[in-house]
């Protein structure tokens, strides 16, 4: 959240698209939110900022109607993600959008040694250099996460693999992969995890405070 506060700098007004709970919304100035699930939607704090349901492709805004976009980890459950970031360029002249990298995603040793069908889904979504690229961004921001990350996404338990066993519907790879593979790969890690296989194969994670699974923030203005 520090570095989204930072990327936003001075920006006055926000728009939040793909908003989802409002989790990343700045509580320091105006922020206005579009999201397209009513579930979503339907989890938002009662004091949180006003929302609209849309989606990216077809924001109902004004141009140049905000000073700042923020677009925290939606781009690549977009339909169309290239039309989505037309629009977050043609409503502010300043766009940061939260992504990752694919190829580091499929990477991960969740994916590599327990459920590749996973890197067939990530490597047809946008990859943070191609978002970047898009927007004619100015800066691409790595975000390591701390081993202890609070935000259940995907690789955030890279160094507690026993978590795996019960976030199976809240992380969009997992919920998304053919349900068999990840029994499958389910079954493999817990048994890994009992004999100690996996403690012995990746030592060396254990060992660090930080890892790069590929998120970036990416800063255009």
């Amino acid at each position: 959240m520090a570095a989204i506060l930072a990327a936003l700098g001075e920006a006055k007004t926000v728009l939040d698209v793909g908003a989802g709970t409002g989790s990343y919304e700045p509580a320091d100035r105006p922020v206005y939110a579009v999201e397209p699930s009513s579930e979503m939607i339907g989890q938002r704090d009662k004091d949180a900022p006003p929302v609209v349901r849309a989606v990216a492709e077809a924001l109902p805004i004004r141009d140049y109607a905000v000073d700042a976009v923020l677009a925290v980890l939606t781009v690549h459950h977009w339909t169309n993600w290239r039309q989505g970031i037309a629009e977050l360029k043609r409503v502010a002249a300043q766009q940061v959008v939260l992504a990752y990298d694919t190829r580091l995603h499929s990477e991960f040793w969740f994916v590599r040694e327990y459920v590749p069908e996973i890197a067939e889904l990530e490597m047809s979504r946008p990859s943070a250099p191609d978002i970047a690229e898009e927007l004619g961004a100015d800066c691409m921001i790595p975000l390591p996460l701390p081993w202890n990350f609070t935000d259940g996404v995907f690789p955030a338990y890279w160094r507690r693999p026993e978590a795996y066993l019960t976030v199976r519907d809240t992380c969009s790879a997992l919920a998304q992969a053919p349900r068999a593979a990840v029994e499958r790969g389910l079954t493999k890690l817990q048994a890994d995890l009992d004999d100690g296989t996996w403690r012995q194969r990746h030592a060396d994670l254990l060992e660090l405070d930080e890892y790069d699974a590929g998120f970036r923030l990416i800063v255009s203005r």
